[in-house]
């Protein structure tokens, strides 16, 4: 994969957006989307099964779920219809103004702007690992790992 690929996947903070639950062409919307073609209608059989297994009798409120999964619809965060939760994202537009691809690349890396507490230490681990073995080499490492 070449640096460009990288950047279709990788956030500006360093995040996999592909690989977000939100993307809206990622892998968890399509599996989503299959799972919910292949449950039909599934409600009946949920029913019927929460005797012997109670656990079904919260089948609407996984269905309700696995739609939202389905219904992804965030270009990521150098798409135009960034839907991020992670609000407080200076990145996001910050990587515009100082023409980097990455927060690592910056002259002010790391600034006190990208958040606070566990997500900043991640940002920072995510980005000194980036700066470390490089962003390719970094990609290949994280998209072996779970994404939350």
């Amino acid at each position: 994969m070449e640096y460009s690929d990288v950047l279709k996947h990788l956030s500006p903070c360093g995040l996999d957006c592909v690989r977000c639950a939100d993307y809206e062409q990622g892998e968890i919307k399509q599996l989503s989307s299959r799972l919910i073609q292949l449950l039909g209608n599934y409600k009946p059989v949920a029913k019927m099964k929460t005797e012997k297994q109670p656990i079904f009798n919260d089948y609407p409120q996984f269905n309700e779920i696995l739609k939202s999964f389905a219904n992804g619809i965030c270009s990521g965060c150098r798409g135009e219809n960034v839907q991020c939760p992670i609000t407080t994202c200076a990145a996001k537009t910050c990587h515009k103004d100082k023409s980097v691809d990455f927060c690592f690349q910056c002259a002010e890396y790391p600034c006190d702007k990208q958040f606070t507490g566990r997500l900043r230490d991640r940002w920072r681990y995510i980005n000194d690992r980036m700066k470390e073995i490089g962003v390719v080499e970094y990609y290949y490492e994280q998209v072996k790992l779970p994404r939350y």
